[in-house]
């Protein structure tokens, strides 16, 4: 019998997004006769990290609540006070339509084995009909019986190296919550890089204009058959890197500190000017004016 209070399915957590999986039921986790409270907590806080929030306990070795599963669980406060204990397996998943039981290794059980990644198209199909799953993850020192495992509809298990098959149970429940969530929201990240706006093509020649004209101060041009081909390939090395209309202010700013010149506010259109004895000249200017045409940051 459960004694614990009833899981809820409403939104984990103050100020959560919705995501696509909002409309897959989530399935739930079950861990049979888990020792350790710090695992207990710290399998809690994997699943609230992606979006599942059904915790189901079967006979914990230290009894509910545990203080120490509170503590590993780093405010995921809504799976440990939803967290429901059982007596029996057979209990805990009564409810459910489907089951992955996870082993890691073989058993004499006919039963269909899937990766992580197979898992969870299982268990989002089963989902988005609102058919209730289940994974069943056993003990942290031998895992599951086979009877326990007989109760599950498919095996799951993870392409670790069988040299080593010991996995910690919060890690095993972390890569089963990742692989559903991936799945159930195709992916979506929480963010993206914040992209500025592509520089303009007047602002690339200004740009263009800006460096040759520092560059041919400092001799860089050493031969005038030559230069075209160099002015084409600065030009192409610029374009591919796909300037944003920040990116050309700060070059035209580095350029100018180059120069030898005093950064202004002002953004006068025109190609820049190069001062003679500027630092790309190769002689360091005492005062080196400003010119009025140069646009700088």
């Amino acid at each position: 019998m459960s004694h614990a209070s009833e899981n809820t399915t409403g939104e984990a957590g103050g100020g959560a997004q919705t995501a696509p999986s909002s409309l897959i039921l989530p399935p739930a986790v079950i861990l049979c006769e888990p020792q350790l409270g710090e695992n207990i907590g710290t399998a809690a806080r994997a699943m609230a990290n992606f979006g599942l929030r059904d915790l189901r306990i079967v006979n914990p070795r230290d009894g509910w609540p545990n203080g120490r599963a509170n503590a590993a669980a780093s405010r995921a406060d809504h799976v440990i006070n939803a967290v429901k204990v059982f007596d029996r397996v057979e209990d805990a998943v009564a409810d459910l339509h489907f089951i992955f039981a996870t082993t890691a290794r073989s058993r004499e059980i006919p039963k269909p084995v899937r990766g992580p990644d197979e898992a969870a198209v299982t268990l989002v199909q089963h989902g988005s009909q609102g058919l209730a799953t289940g994974i069943l993850f056993g003990r942290e020192r031998w895992g599951l019986n086979n009877e326990e495992v007989a109760l599950s509809d498919e095996i799951v298990t993870l392409p670790i190296d069988p040299t080593y098959a010991s996995l910690n149970l919060a890690q095993a429940v972390l890569v089963l919550a990742y692989e559903w969530r991936k799945l159930a929201t195709g992916g979506a990240l929480p963010f993206r890089e914040i992209e500025g706006a592509p520089a303009t093509r007047e602002e690339l020649i200004r740009l263009f204009d800006h460096l040759e004209g520092a560059l041919e101060t400092a001799n860089y041009f050493r031969t005038e058959d030559k230069k075209p081909a160099m002015v084409r390939a600065l030009r192409n090395i610029l374009h591919k890197a796909a300037l944003s209309e920040q990116d050309v202010r700060t070059l035209r700013g580095v350029v100018a500190a180059l120069e030898g010149r005093k950064p202004r506010a002002s953004k006068i259109k025109g190609p820049a000017v190069t001062p003679k004895g500027s630092l790309l000249g190769g002689v360091k200017p005492e005062a080196a004016p400003t010119p009025a045409d140069a646009e700088e940051e």
